[in-house]
């Protein structure tokens, strides 16, 4: 678990780049007090002068992160939206396929993550030859140099998943933006996916739970229906123009074709429409 602490709401104090932690220093003099006062990294990020709640400071391995809870006037914004519903069908070719036809590439497949991946596997080969050069009978040792090497390694993890996190972030706004006046999702079977070892590693990168998480709250802020289909709803398998559903269909098949009325159609952009239609009848 990630280590972290508790401090007393009553005894904590923010300056605009500074934060004042009690017990650090017990002493009352004036130039020990100085050390309860800790410089922040972030300037202006919470507000002063009002009361916190909950303060916890938590350790990620890299950095120190501090979060409180302030009160703050809600005010419900029940504008009539603009735009009908979007349907989104969410994959590993492509992050997400819109039923408005905005397809989202995989960002995982860009030559900045593939560099960054690259350079993770081959400090995960150094600290295993590391770890076994230094292997002292049946127990390893864990020199300076060893520690050193994890930290960037940790580092570099920790890149990869900002990185992606951001794309999501970014992906997920441009939708809300675009003011639909619901969003239907797919409730795939995430954990049986990652059953399949040719996909588990690819499903582990897309991230679909912060996906579906960051769609969710994102709705509720602006007054957007979320909704959910059903796991065995035919998304993929159903025509959009005649309703006809083809059980044999593959993942390998990309290009949807119906035996009954001759429809040719990207699976993809199929399976978001399918949703688009499903939210309606829903809604």
């Amino acid at each position: 678990s990630r280590p972290s602490f508790y401090i007393d709401n009553c005894k904590i104090k923010f300056s605009e780049n500074k934060v004042k932690l009690e017990k650090l220093a017990d002493s009352k003099k004036q130039n020990k007090q100085k050390i309860n006062w800790i410089k922040l990294t972030e300037k202006n990020r919470i507000p002063l002068n009002c009361k916190y709640y909950n303060p916890r400071v938590t350790f990620d391995g890299i950095n120190w992160w501090i979060s409180v809870g302030i009160d703050t006037d809600y005010k419900e914004d029940f504008e009539v939206t603009k735009t009908n519903g979007i349907g989104i069908d969410i994959g590993i070719k492509d992050l997400a396929i819109c039923s408005d036809k905005a397809v989202y590439k995989n960002i995982n497949k860009s030559k900045k993550v593939k560099k960054l991946k690259k350079k993770k596997r081959r400090l995960q080969r150094r600290v295993s030859r590391k770890y076994l050069k230094n292997k002292k009978g049946g127990s390893y040792c864990k020199t300076s140099n060893i520690i050193k090497s994890e930290k960037e390694l940790l580092k570099l993890n920790h890149r990869l998943t900002d990185i992606r996190h951001n794309y999501l972030h970014q992906v997920t706004s441009e939708i809300i933006k675009r003011e639909p006046k619901f969003i239907v999702l797919e409730d795939l079977n995430v954990r049986g996916m990652m059953k399949n070892r040719h996909l588990a590693k690819a499903v582990q990168e897309q991230c679909f739970y912060e996906f579906y998480r960051q769609i969710q709250y994102k709705c509720n802020w602006n007054n957007i229906e979320f909704v959910v289909a059903d796991r065995f709803f035919p998304s993929s398998k159903l025509c959009s123009c005649c309703g006809n559903v083809k059980k044999d269909l593959k993942l390998s098949d990309r290009t949807y074709v119906c035996s009954e009325c001759g429809n040719t159609i990207d699976r993809d952009y199929q399976a978001s429409v399918n949703l688009c239609n499903y939210g309606k009848s829903i809604v």
